[in-house]
């Protein structure tokens, strides 16, 4: 049949493979492809806004290893059984366009950064040399422009990279790169003892990345934070005195702009004023919070952010890129970046291109391949403007002022604290623990509440919230509003089912 074959179409074979056509069948892909679309469109787009559908169809894990049929076998199946895989991959996951999704630091979904996501799966790019990426690497060079703008600094530079915790390893070694050049080529050996500082509440990648870096995690002084989370520059200032006095050397201070859990925001000027004495750098991780920048309103949260020398900012949290969409941005315009990160691989960075090589960015990057996240924010930025965008934070944070007033109005919700932006902390006392003295029984069975509530919530697929311990505080709830998709209605609901889950505890 082979030989019949070679002879009728004058094919090549070589090492017994037939080598002449393609082997795809392009048009047996294309109608998957489109049978897969309009799956995602029934299944995942037109759902994105029905509260009567679940947030999650929760199985446990063996249950759902059986129900995909997990196996990869040696010869590949029907499409219409793939079709079928795609239809269960979307029925058993998380639904975090769903409104009553709150349980995360991103939710909803923007049409506009999906359509581009759709764009840049198709298209395949990577984001390092402007002949394979020459619009995008356009579209990163304006977004970072305008994030820059937002931010208060008269030039700068920046990066996209996959996620905010990479965004502060980068500016962790950037800072340590500008400390002490000669790291670069000659390593640690032979440098002081390097020592960080970021507060209590800091995110946990600023350990990580100290691990990583070889800075060890002993080396970052915890700064005490206030009643709302928020770093005392009085104690960061006896801290760098004290790394001083110890020998060490105090490089970098991270400030954070949006705690994760209590959603607080350190007091940048007065942090800015102890670095600016002291010769350190000033990172500001403003994953969560950098949004606010937008909102004319609500900007005032990150006052003196203009004065640091680093800032992280995630636009696939409150704004909806999509994730992942994280950016890096450095005020300086020396070509820190590229001085810090640049390895000049001749294959892919030639000086003598035949257009601006300054285009080929890709050598300030810690990655080679990179994926285009920047086009998400943009198209979606230029679909909606910036007032579209500072509508969003401006809705976001007026709900969680609603859902903050209506708890204080209901018997069994007790708040934590006044939040200042969408993180909205609190406990639900159920009936039988309201008249119960308060004490460690209390707090021990209270402790219990969130766990139970949120299995319940999981397993019925209602709605889903985060809880968690936090400093000596026993369990509560976390509720962050961020979906433009999110009402009052929801609000409501959300109190309403709390109490529903938790009638018989």
């Amino acid at each position: 049949c082979k030989q019949e074959m070679l002879q009728k179409k004058n094919a090549v074979l070589v090492d017994g493979v037939i080598l002449n056509g393609p082997i795809m069948d392009s048009k047996a892909g294309q109608k998957f492809v489109e049978e897969a679309c309009k799956i995602i469109m029934e299944e995942v787009v037109q759902k994105a806004d029905d509260v009567t559908e679940k947030v999650c169809e929760w199985q446990a894990p063996e249950k759902l290893k059986q129900i995909l049929d997990l196996e990869m076998r040696d010869t590949g199946e029907c499409h219409q059984k793939i079709l079928q895989l795609c239809r269960d991959v979307i029925k058993y996951s998380v639904k975090t366009n769903h409104p009553r999704f709150f349980n995360q630091l991103y939710a909803g979904i923007d049409y506009y950064s999906l359509v581009a996501r759709f764009i840049t799966e198709a298209l395949n790019p990577s984001v390092y040399t402007y002949e394979v990426s020459p619009v995008f690497l356009l579209v990163e060079e304006a977004v970072i422009k305008k994030m820059i703008e937002f931010i208060g600094w008269e030039e700068g530079d920046g990066i996209f990279n996959p996620g905010g915790s990479i965004s502060n390893m980068y500016a962790m070694n950037l800072a340590r790169y500008k400390f002490c050049p000669e790291i670069k080529e000659k390593g640690l050996s032979g440098l002081p003892r390097l020592v960080l500082f970021a507060s209590e509440e800091c995110h946990y990648s600023m350990k990580k990345a100290a691990s990583f870096l070889g800075i060890g995690t002993e080396n970052v002084y915890f700064i005490k934070t206030d009643e709302r989370g928020k770093m005392i520059p009085e104690e960061l200032e006896k801290q760098v005195q004290r790394a001083r006095k110890e020998g060490s050397a105090p490089f970098l201070v991270c400030a954070t702009a949006g705690t994760t859990v209590l959603g607080a925001f350190d007091p940048l000027d007065k942090i800015a004023d102890i670095c600016e004495k002291h010769g350190l750098w000033l990172h500001v991780d403003a994953s969560w919070g950098g949004s606010a920048l937008i909102s004319r309103k609500h900007r005032r949260l990150l006052h003196g952010i203009h004065r640091a020398d680093s800032v992280a900012w995630n636009p696939h949290k409150m704004l909806l890129a999509g994730i992942q969409c994280c950016a890096l941005l450095v005020k300086d315009n020396s070509g820190l970046l590229k001085k810090c990160y640049s390895a000049e691989a001749a294959y892919l960075f030639q000086q003598d291109k035949f257009y601006d090589v300054s285009y080929d960015t890709g050598d300030k990057s810690i990655q080679c391949s990179r994926r285009p996240d920047a086009f998400k924010f943009w198209l979606m930025w230029k679909a909606l403007g910036t007032a579209g965008l500072e509508q969003r934070v401006n809705r976001a944070l007026a709900l969680a002022r609603y859902l903050v007033e209506e708890i204080k109005k209901r018997e069994g919700f007790q708040l934590l604290l006044e939040p200042e932006y969408a993180n909205v902390c609190f406990w639900y006392i159920p009936p039988s623990l309201r008249k119960m003295e308060d004490g460690p029984e209390f707090w021990q069975k209270l402790h219990q509440v969130a766990p139970i509530i949120k299995e319940r919530m999981m397993k019925k697929g209602s709605m889903m919230l985060g809880y968690q311990p936090h400093w000596g505080k026993v369990n509560f709830f976390r509720q962050v509003v961020i979906s433009p998709q999110v009402s009052r209605e929801d609000m409501d609901f959300l109190l309403d089912e709390i109490e529903l889950l938790a009638k018989d505890l």
